[in-house]
This record gives structure tokens, sequence and C-alpha cells, in this order.
């Protein structure tokens, strides 16, 4: 008997909606979980080598924090591409600017490096405040623990 492995058209048909609330949660026990979804590991089925995860929507991101003085001292690193061109940021800084990318960077990081990492990040959508687009498709309210 040969080992079963769902094909990508049965992954598709039975993918669900889970929100996730990011009001006073640590980005990085919200963030390992949130990629623990994506990638479909909390189903029976999981194959490391399809796409099986679930979509997920997290709303208030700007309320999300980090312990210690993470949120001072930690430094996030991006390059222009011209001579020189490193810039950084602080937490705290990109809070104020774009919120939602702070989760969405540290998502990232826990993400399988390469195509089929980037093919499951398209399926998490991140919101700054409460509301969401996405009331239509049944969404499935997920707390962190």
């Amino acid at each position: 008997m040969s080992t079963y492995f769902p094909t990508n058209e049965e992954s598709l048909s039975n993918r669900k909606w889970v929100i996730f609330d990011a009001e006073d949660q640590i980005v990085g026990r919200l963030a390992s979980q949130i990629a623990f979804i994506l990638r479909g590991k909390h189903k029976p089925d999981f194959t490391p080598h399809n796409d099986c995860g679930d979509f997920v929507v997290v709303v208030n991101a700007e309320k999300a924090r980090f312990t210690g003085a993470k949120r001072e001292k930690k430094v996030y690193y991006r390059h222009t591409n011209f001579p020189g061109g490193i810039k950084m940021d602080t937490p705290a800084e990109l809070f104020e600017k774009k919120p939602e990318e702070v989760l969405l960077r540290a998502v990232k990081c826990m993400m399988p490096k390469g195509t089929l990492g980037l093919q499951q990040l398209k399926k998490l959508r991140v919101y700054e405040g409460k509301d969401h687009p996405h009331l239509a498709q049944q969404v499935i309210s997920k707390q962190v623990v």
C-alpha cells in the first residue's frame, strides 16, 4: 500500500478563513501560530510540498506588542539597491508608519524560503483596524494560546 498524498485540487476545496485579533498579543507568538495555519500543519493531511493551508485575516495589527525592550532596540534592515543605501527601522518607527508591516515581516521569516513559501504567504491579510472586507467568507475566529 502506498502513502496517500492529497493533490492541489483536493487542498483547494477545503480551505477555510481564520481570523486572529492581534490586540495585546505578542508579535512572535502570534506570527508562529499564523505561519502554522498558513502552511496547513494543523490539518491531518498536511504535505510539505503542497500548499494545503488556510487563509488568515489579522485585525488590530497596531495593538500587537513586543516583550522587553524589543520595541525600541530591535532593528529591521532594508536596502535601496544603491551604494550605501542601507536603511534601518525600529518596530516603534514601523508601527507609526505601517503597523501591519511588523506582523508581515515576522510571519515571512517563519515561512519556508522559496516559491512555495511566497505562495502560502499570499493567503495572509493583515489590517490595521478592526474592520476587514472578508465578512462574506464565513471567517472562523481563533485565539492565540
